[in-house]
């Protein structure tokens, strides 16, 4: 049998192509067809349908656990933004004492540290987005000032937003294996899928490079 996949004379994609992260929650579904799976478990015999309820209350535990680890690693993330925001606030206040800064960077700042953060994945998402602009517009704000260059307060400043943003990213890894986990999971025919039906799950957004960074990575740097 050939090779589903021929490297050699298949159709070549020369031009390459961009992938983005699709931002659905796909809900958990069973047919009919499960259910009947789980009546015959209980007909004629007993011992199968325990044996696959004792199963689903695994699975269920399953769930309770990884949840609350995806709930963890989320945490990690808004934690280091919430220091990041600290930090890029502090770069703020520097810079715009030479040069006045986009009303918008305030805002989005204030807004933060006042309390509107973060709720679910989509929300999380577009924060760290706003938050790359932010740090963004201050670097071109910095580097059209030489003057800036030379301030010891701002450089400090900035080499920690550089360290938070690594750790942003590596926090951002944790939490997309949890994701991955979850999303492979909850559709595990039989038990763990019947389960998340039951419960109403969905799959769960990775988080994704915002589309600034995306930009900027296309860009050429020597």
């Amino acid at each position: 049998m050939a090779n589903l996949l021929d490297e050699m004379d298949a159709p070549k994609m020369e031009n390459g192509r961009d992938v983005q992260v699709i931002a659905k929650q796909i809900p958990v579904k069973v047919g009919f067809s499960s259910k009947v799976f789980e009546f015959f478990l209980w007909f004629p015999l007993i011992i199968p349908g325990i044996v696959f309820l004792c199963k689903k209350i695994e699975a269920k535990n399953y769930f309770r656990a990884l949840e609350q680890r995806i709930q963890h690693a989320a945490s990690q993330i808004d934690n280091y933004i919430e220091q990041r925001v600290i930090i890029l606030k502090n770069c703020a206040a520097i810079v715009d004492k030479a040069v006045a800064l986009d009303r918008d960077t305030y805002t989005a700042i204030a807004a933060y540290r006042s309390g509107a953060r973060p709720t679910d994945d989509i929300d999380r998402i577009a924060m760290s987005e706003m938050l790359d602009k932010v740090g963004t517009n201050i670097n071109v704000a910095v580097e059209s000032y030489p003057e800036l260059q030379a301030h010891k307060e701002l450089q400090d400043a900035m080499q920690q937003n550089s360290y938070l943003q690594k750790e942003i990213t590596a926090a951002r890894e944790v939490y997309n294996d949890l994701v991955y986990t979850w999303n492979s999971a909850i559709f595990q025919w039989p038990t763990k899928m019947i389960v998340a039906a039951k419960a109403g799950y969905t799959s769960r957004i990775p988080f994704v490079a915002s589309k600034s960074v995306k930009e900027e990575a296309k860009g050429v740097f020597f």
